[in-house]
């Protein structure tokens, strides 16, 4: 008999072979309807999988929510590439994972690349599948045996893959009812009837490469979402469309905040009034790093590749830099550009490195630490053109980038007044929400088991010493996820419409100092190294200011809109009244323009209205004998009727920025 422990620490004595769907049903009816999955031993399985020894066991219901999308979003997955091959005969299947609010599916079809006028189609043809409620079946086939189905079958993608997963790996597939299989880890629902048939929607179809490799053959990637219910879905469907009108590249067209073009892949063309965002939050950042004591610095571009093989990036990281020859290239018409034989210097994509040499200058005693070194760095990553994204994902990105040398007796207060300082940004931008993640060592890293367990055990303390060691804060570890050469501690801020962003950052790192050799004489008179913090709190000022203009739809607080008010004139003879409200406004520090031209004051509202411009003040006959002005607010209904003077101080206190109130 098997000996199965379960949550409340009962133990239950069954016989091999007995599923957890027979432990579920002994318990009652109730949970035996509710049991989707369980994990055994910590690890998801199916709940119709014998048990092969003593194991602690726990069912998993709707109520575990990730469990259940993770398992619903599979078996959407595998159900569209039955409907796919239902409908188009010959169609290879590749491979199907779970995304993060659905899933997708790649296909090699036989006729023609699929598009989006199919979907319709397919989405009756998977409800159909999930109505028959066929049996989902696992079974482990030798690998000789399921290469040669594939083969057998013209799944020569399948095939390919089967050969190439590792020798000692069970290869195990899943039966839908008993005439399609798909090869696959699992685990699964018992039957596709366990699906909501109204609870998914197929989204789109692009290309994509076998395999991710753009000399392999092009596929055709079917997207969809999947959830639990049909109201899980039309919630998020409804976020999918105010994403859409939130869309970053839209409103920044529509505002002329910046553009992007092919010549520059990965590269953003900043628009005046884009760069005026830009500056006033590079402006605020700089008067808060100041008064917490950090001291800017600015750091070379290109840098020898000795230096970052020193450092330890070239071998981990080469694949993401931009890597430069050191040479005059050839300007005649005969002969290559460039010899092969030169010494090769790399684009920075990171900061540390040089911040560290700057550390090494002159000799440093323990007195001077810590010492904080805060950079707006240019830098350049290499990322494929398939994974640009907007100004959220691009090749060169500003980060608000700095670096702290402490010694290990100062880790705990330093990362603390960094939380509070992290916190105090958030607000004032208008994050309230945020989650606290610590990413702990992962398989490939440098260091000892003995400086990971340290550093890690410091960052808990430092959170919790900051009173954000809660679930307030989503407090989280997060196993497998820091950096190679030290844990972090991720900050994940909340939008406007409950989207999530990773943006800030802080890792301990005693790797660094080690490799390029940063010293401090201690109070014992004998060198240290230093302990390195890398924090940032932005992350990059490009995709910063994306998910700013996401959060606020472009209708940003004064403080930050590039233009915060227009003088609209209602008939010719307020003109000469406009252009002189327009240069005490101006005095006054505030970003304002001038709309005098012969249109229609509606047709000026509803324009400035659409381009998002903070105030709008009407200005006619009556206002300018007597000295007045009409104030209409974006957002809000009617107007208000002030006096020139207080118009200006009401505008000149609410575009200070919130650090300077």
């Amino acid at each position: 008999m098997l000996k199965i422990t379960l949550p409340d620490g009962s133990v239950r004595e069954v016989a091999p072979g007995t599923t957890p769907a027979d432990i579920a049903a002994a318990i009652g009816p109730g949970l035996a309807k509710a049991a989707i999955a369980a994990r055994v031993d910590g690890e998801l399985r199916d709940i119709m999988r014998p048990l092969e020894s003593d194991a602690n066991l726990a069912l998993v219901t709707a109520r575990d929510e990730a469990d259940a999308l993770e398992l619903a979003r599979h078996d959407f997955a595998h159900i569209l590439a039955e409907a796919v091959q239902s409908l188009f005969p010959g169609t290879q299947i590749t491979f199907g994972p779970s995304t993060d609010d659905g899933f997708y599916y790649d296909f090699a079809p036989k006729d023609r690349p699929f598009t989006d006028e199919d979907l319709p189609a397919i989405e009756e043809a998977m409800r159909k599948i999930i109505a028959a409620n066929k049996p989902l079946r696992r079974e482990e086939w030798s690998r000789e045996d399921l290469i040669a189905r594939w083969n057998a079958e013209g799944e020569t993608f399948k095939a390919q893959w089967a050969a190439e997963l590792p020798g000692d790996e069970p290869l195990t597939v899943y039966w839908s009812g008993s005439d399609w299989l798909d090869m696959c880890r699992g685990p699964h629902l018992a039957s596709t009837g366990r699906l909501d048939p109204q609870a998914f929607k197929l989204t789109r179809v692009s290309g994509a490469y076998w395999r991710g490799d753009q000399k392999n053959a092009m596929l055709s990637r079917i997207y969809g979402t999947g959830w639990l219910n049909k109201k899980q879905l039309q919630e998020h469907l409804t976020r999918l469309e105010e994403a859409g009108k939130r869309d970053h590249r839209k409103i920044g067209q529509e505002m002329d905040l910046f553009h992007l073009q092919s010549e520059a892949q990965g590269s953003v063309f900043w628009h005046p009034k884009g760069y005026i965002i830009w500056r006033q939050l590079e402006a605020y950042m700089r008067r808060r790093l100041d008064a917490a004591g950090y001291e800017e610095v600015k750091t070379p571009q290109l840098m020898d590749a000795r230096q970052w093989e020193q450092s330890g990036h070239w071998g981990k990281y080469r694949e993401n830099m931009f890597v430069v020859p050191d040479e005059v290239p050839n300007v005649e018409d005969e002969g290559p550009v460039l010899s092969g034989e030169a010494d090769m210097m790399a684009l920075k994509p990171m900061n540390c490195p040089a911040h560290v040499l700057i550390f090494r200058q002159g000799i440093k005693s323990y007195r001077d630490l810590p010492l904080r070194l805060a950079e707006f760095g240019c830098c350049h990553r290499n990322e494929a053109h398939g994974a640009l994204h907007g100004i959220m994902r691009v090749r060169q990105f500003t980060q608000d980038d700095a670096h702290i040398f402490v010694r290990a007796d100062q880790l705990v207060e330093e990362v603390t007044a960094f939380c509070d300082l992290l916190d105090v940004v958030y607000k004032d931008l208008g994050f309230e929400s945020y989650a606290i993640k610590l990413a702990l060592r992962p398989e490939q890293r440098f260091g000892t088991d003995e400086m990971w367990d340290w550093s890690e055990q410091s960052l808990r303390d430092a959170v919790a010493q900051a009173g954000r060691a809660t679930e307030a804060y989503g407090w989280e570890e997060l196993s497998g996820e820091g950096a190679f050469y030290a844990p972090k501690l991720e900050f994940h801020l909340t939008d406007a419409i409950g989207r999530t962003w990773q943006c800030g950052t802080l890792q301990t790192d005693t790797v660094l100092p080690e490799r390029l050799d940063a010293s401090y004489v201690g109070e014992d008179g004998e060198r240290h190294r230093p302990i390195m913090l890398h924090r940032a709190i932005l992350g990059t000022f490009e995709r910063f200011l994306g998910i700013l203009i996401e959060h606020y739809a472009g209708r940003f607080p004064l403080w930050l809109a590039p233009v915060q008010a227009v003088v609209a004139t209602i008939v010719s003879d307020a003109d000469d009244y406009a252009m002189q409200v327009v240069e005490k406004l101006k005095a006054a520090g505030i970003r304002v323009e001038a709309d005098v031209r012969n249109e229609k004051i509606n047709y000026k509202v509803r324009e400035h209205s659409l381009a998002k411009v903070p105030n709008l003040v009407v200005v006619g006959r009556r206002e300018a004998e007597e000295g007045t002005v009409a104030l209409r607010v974006l957002g809000k209904e009617g107007q208000t009727m002030l006096s020139l003077d207080d118009l200006i101080a009401r505008l000149a206190n609410e575009a200070l920025p919130p650090d300077i109130r």
